[in-house]
C-alpha cells in the first residue's frame, strides 16, 4: 500500500493522557503524558522508549519549538549543529527552534526518555501522521514516507519539521512540482483516521483538568482596590477548546 485511503473512516476518538504510539520501524514507543490543551504553552510531553537501535527519521529542524529530552533510564546519543553527545539518566538536552539535530540509541538496551515539546499541538499531528504511515506499511527501512507522500505532508508541516537532506530549498522546490501528481493520486497531506489530535478532548478530561488547573481569583484590598491572587490559571484550557470550536 503506497498510501492510506484518502476517503477512510476518521478517527473518532481523541487521544487521552496513557495513551501509546508506536513506530515500528524507528523503534519508538510513546506514552502521553501531557497534552497541549492542558497548559498555557500548548506543552505536549509524552515518554518515550527508545528500544535498541532507535533513531529519529534523519537531521531535521524543528523552526518554531522548542524540544528537551531528560533520560530516565538508559542513555540517548544527541547531535546538535554537528556537535555529538551522549545524556545518561538524569541529565536533560534542549534543542532549540531552528537548531539541527538529530539523536539514536546506540546503547545495548532501551532508553527511557521523557520529550518535552513547546509548543507541541502541530508536533503531535505530524508525528501520529508519521507513525501512523509506519504501522500501515507506508514508509521505507528508515521510517520515511515516499517522495510523493513527503510532497504533501512534507509541506504541510514545513513549519513544524524540515530535514536537512536534501537541502530545504531543493525540497520546497520538488515538493511543490510533484504535489499536483500527489494528490492525483490519491495522497493527501494528512489522513482523517490517523488524525485524532485534531478532535476534540474527552470531556471526562477536560473536567478532571478544569477541577486540577490553576484558578486566578481577585479580592478587594481596602487601602488598595483589587488586588490579583495568583493561583491555578485555567483560562489555557477555555482558550484552546474555544480555537477548536468545541
Amino acid at each position: 500500500m503506497s498510501h492510506p485511503d484518502p476517503n477512510g473512516p476518521a478517527a473518532t476518538r481523541p487521544w487521552r493522557i496513557g495513551d501509546e504510539l508506536d513506530n515500528p520501524v524507528t523503534k519508538e514507543h510513546a506514552r502521553i503524558i501531557e497534552a497541549p490543551w492542558q497548559n498555557s504553552t500548548g506543552r505536549a510531553r509524552a515518554e518515550m522508549t527508545a528500544r535498541v537501535g532507535a533513531r529519529v527519521l534523519g537531521e531535521h529542524l524543528h523552526p518554531g519549538l522548542v524540544e528537551r529530552f531528560t533520560v530516565l533510564d538508559g542513555e540517548l546519543t544527541v547531535r546538535r549543529d554537528g556537535k555529538v553527545s551522549k545524556l545518561v539518566e538524569g541529565q536533560t538536552g534542549e534543542v532549540r527552534a531552528g537548531q539541527w539535530h538529530d539523536w539514536w540509541n546506540a546503547a545495548d538496551r532501551d532508553a527511557r526518555v521523557i520529550v518535552e515539546v513547546e509548543p507541541g499541538e502541530r508536533f503531535a499531528h505530524m508525528l501520529e501522521t508519521l507513525f501512523g504511515l509506519a504501522q500501515l506499511g507506508c514508509v521505507d527501512e528508515k521510517g520515511m514516507p515516499n517522495l510523493l507522500q513527503m510532497a504533501l505532508t512534507g509541506r504541510e508541516f514545513s513549519d513544524t519539521v524540515q530535514f536537512k537532506s536534501p537541502p530545504p530549498a531543493v525540497q520546497r522546490a520538488v515538493f511543490a512540482a510533484l504535489a499536483p501528481l500527489a494528490h492525483a493520486m490519491g495522497y493527501r497531506a494528512t489522513y482523517p483516521q490517523l488524525s485524532r489530535s485534531q478532535l476534540a478532548p474527552d470531556p471526562a478530561d477536560v473536567a478532571a483538568a478544569r477541577a486540577a488547573a490553576p484558578w486566578r481569583a481577585t479580592r478587594r484590598s481596602p487601602d488598595r482596590g483589587a488586588t490579583a491572587v495568583a493561583g491555578p490559571d485555567r483560562r489555557c484550557i477555555s482558550t484552546w477548546l474555544a480555537a477548536r470550536g468545541s
